[in-house]
């Protein structure tokens, strides 16, 4: 069992469909969802929240909405976590607030017209949700309204500190197409975190796992659970490949760690007791003194 303080699932890019229709013709990205909360919860672990960093479905349609939260609802009851939506360029703003946010949490803004950001609080940690969205557009964008909310929200530090979410990455990927749509102008939210309480940055949208910081915060851009980006294609080739997965944020203290979790099936090397492999490893420790 963890000894964490706080343990979140942060599962990005799930890009839900419509019943019948596959991501890019070839993945069924609920299929997919559905083997990553069927492993959560067959793992025992204690998971405080569900974070879902935006691209939620494919096309924004209300359906492939009703589609996820009719599997993500029962898995956190089970798991006994909360949800955290957020919003992703593919996603449609009505839709989201309709079918995902308007139906669980009356407290979030439903003004379809405005971006959806919130503020949650788990276990003394404060999480900041950003909405990077401009209707029509795949990049990254911050209102100057939300980075003046951010830095309101941020005054007041968090006794265990604060972890930010958003879809856009604010930092560069070497792949340029992904570069190309990662959050603009990304110094003017590095202004709002410099000497704020923030201890990681969580992401989405490249579908491909990668860390950076800003302002001194790491930022982590999670994998994502429908199809991978290659990042290091064919010369001259930008290419999507089979795999999934996602990623668990435990807080240990003043230590906030990511670790990108593999979900694409696959054989085993090995798989023995956990109390074995302590008690092998205590012995070694005796042999060496």
């Amino acid at each position: 069992m963890s000894g964490a303080d706080l343990t979140l699932i942060q599962l990005t890019d799930t890009h839900i469909c419509r019943a019948g229709d596959k991501v890019h013709g070839a993945v069924d990205a609920l299929d997919n969802l559905c083997a990553a909360l069927d492993l959560l919860i067959a793992s025992g672990q204690r998971i405080d929240a569900l974070v879902l960093s935006g691209d939620l479905t494919d096309r924004g349609d209300p359906e492939a909405y009703r589609r996820l939260r009719e599997v993500v609802a029962p898995a956190a009851e089970e798991l006994g976590a909360e949800v955290i939506y957020a919003m992703g360029n593919h996603d449609d703003r009505a839709a989201f607030v309709s079918v995902l946010i308007g139906s669980s949490d009356s407290s979030r803004p439903v003004d379809v017209g405005a971006p959806v950001d919130a503020v949650f609080e788990i276990r003394g940690v404060r999480i900041v949700v950003l909405d990077s969205t401009t209707a029509g557009r795949h990049d990254g964008r911050l209102e100057p309204s939300q980075l003046s909310w951010l830095s309101e929200v941020l005054a007041r530090p968090c006794p265990g500190g604060s972890i930010l979410v958003l879809h856009h990455p604010p930092i560069p990927s070497p792949v340029v197409s992904v570069d190309s749509l990662r959050l603009q102008e990304c110094e003017r939210l590095e202004a709002v975190l410099l000497g704020s309480d923030v201890q990681m940055i969580l992401c989405g949208h490249a579908h491909h796992t990668g860390a950076g910081s800003i302002a001194g915060i790491p930022v982590w851009v999670g994998p994502a659970m429908s199809y991978r980006v290659d990042p290091i294609p064919p010369f001259g080739r930008h290419r999507g490949v089979v795999g999934f997965g996602f990623t668990r944020v435990d807080k240990f203290g003043s230590s906030v760690v990511a670790t990108a979790v593999e979900a694409t099936p696959s054989s085993t090397v090995y798989d023995e007791s956990i109390q074995d492999i302590l008690d092998k490893l205590a012995a070694l420790a005796i042999q060496a003194g």
